[in-house]
């Protein structure tokens, strides 16, 4: 939404109470002490991680899509008059990744009690968030299918491939349910409908 003028945006003000990362490391979103999801496109996440710090007061400037708790951010204010604002996507990606290695993930399993569903940019469920910090992220074709087991109180069991940075800990899963004894499998988007792979 990097063509908006974030000027004429409703801001909103709060403490940074977590930062959200993404299934490759770089930081998406935040929950503001209020309980407010801020979500902003992984190309800020950079300088915001830079300047950032939890606790901090800003003021998000950005829109709420319907039916979700959330803030699209366009534009984000932070101590000393400083704004971190979408500019739009890179020119030239390899630009941006040379010298940024993406961390390698490792298989990791998780079961907790997930306190908060998290949402995509539009508002769509892609994520929840345990009660020990740790994300799950999950294909978001298949989140209508597994919402029973992503609401808050709900106990949830998740395997899949894992990232265990200083922003926090994500796992971008590929199975799931509500023990490790009864996963279900998680297709990707060109997975073959028998999941097989063939």
């Amino acid at each position: 939404m990097h063509w908006l003028d974030p000027d004429y945006l409703p801001a909103t003000k709060g403490q940074v109470k977590q930062l959200l990362i993404n299934a490759h490391g770089e930081a998406d979103g935040f929950i503001l002490s209020d309980g407010t999801e801020v979500h902003f496109p992984p190309h800020m996440g950079a300088e915001i991680e830079a300047r950032v710090v939890l606790g901090d007061e800003i003021s998000v400037r950005g829109a709420k899509p319907r039916g979700a708790d959330l803030i699209a951010a366009v534009a984000i204010d932070i101590a000393g008059g400083h704004r971190i604002d979408d500019k739009g996507p890179p020119d030239d990606e390899k630009d941006q990744e040379e010298g940024h290695a993406k961390p390698k993930g490792e298989l990791m399993e998780h079961e907790g009690v997930v306190v908060r569903t998290l949402h995509g940019p539009k508002g769509e469920v892609r994520a929840a968030l345990f009660e020990d910090g740790i994300t799950v992220r999950f294909p978001k074709h298949e989140a209508d299918r597994i919402l029973d087991l992503i609401v808050p109180g709900a106990v949830l069991a998740v395997r899949g491939r894992g990232l265990r940075i200083a922003a926090g800990t994500v796992i971008d899963a590929r199975e799931a349910g509500s023990s490790l004894q009864d996963l279900q499998h998680l297709k990707k988007k060109s997975e073959p409908v028998d999941g097989t792979g063939t």
